[in-house]
């Protein structure tokens, strides 16, 4: 396969519109764009990768974050603890930080996507599979997501990321692991690159054999096509996206 374009990691942004606190943690900050869109519009809360690693950051999702803002998308780009074989505070950040939304007045009252990219993908299905009313998401955008644990640690995704992640084996774990768990109540779209080599593009397959309600849109392109608002697969998200807003 063609090598990964990995500019979009790198490629600058303006500063979010503010930067809010969802708890006591350094980590548990996220970035907010407004957006002048319809006011029934959802709210995405996104999500960024980076195989659950301390080293990878919500600041490469701000060039996409910007794009949404100007396509009239309200996001909301939580950082959330990443720390090896503490998963669990991953994931309670991610619940907490979509509780938070109906805390911010300029967005209460929407209802709200959770979307994620890669690991950020598994933490948006993960999310959204187990948050409870009044919370629940209305739909989730899932971008080239590692959706099945098992498989990508069969895999060896990441150089054994989701061992280093859950500290152990996945099998282990069912209860962090979407491919086991029960379907979103929301509707679920997935946007996967077909060159994908990084998380391939079979991991959302199988997620999609577990739940076929969902809906997998493939693209061409590699892992960082679906983030990157330059791509050729960049209107395939905003039209998954557009889906979600009108119900699925």
């Amino acid at each position: 396969m063609a090598a990964e374009d990995r500019s979009v990691l790198s490629r600058p942004a303006s500063p979010p519109d503010v930067v809010v606190r969802y708890g006591p943690a350094d980590e548990q900050v996220a970035d907010v764009r407004f957006a002048s869109g319809p006011a029934a519009r959802p709210v995405l809360v996104l999500l960024h990768g980076g195989f659950w690693r301390p080293q990878f950051d919500r600041l490469h999702v701000r060039p996409m974050t910007e794009a949404l803002a100007a396509a009239g998308w309200p996001t909301v780009a939580p950082e959330y603890r990443r720390v090896p074989g503490r998963p669990d505070l991953t994931v309670d950040d991610v619940r907490a930080a979509v509780r938070a939304v109906a805390d911010r007045p300029e967005l209460a009252g929407r209802p709200v996507v959770v979307g994620g990219h890669s690991a950020g993908g598994h933490l948006a299905l993960l999310a959204a599979a187990t948050l409870e009313p009044p919370h629940v998401p209305v739909g989730v955008l899932a971008l080239a997501p590692a959706a099945d644990l098992g498989l990508a640690q069969s895999l060896g995704l990441g150089d054994g990321a989701v061992t280093a992640f859950l500290g152990g084996d996945a099998a282990a774990r069912p209860d962090l692991d979407p491919v086991r768990l029960p379907a979103p109540a929301g509707a679920v779209r997935i946007v996967h690159g077909t060159a994908d080599d990084i998380v391939p593009v079979q991991v959302s397959e199988s997620y999609l054999r577990r739940h076929p309600a969902a809906v997998l849109t493939r693209v061409d392109g590699g892992h960082f096509a679906v983030i990157d608002p330059a791509s050729a697969a960049w209107p395939a998200l905003l039209a998954a996206l557009e889906d979600l807003a009108g119900g699925g």
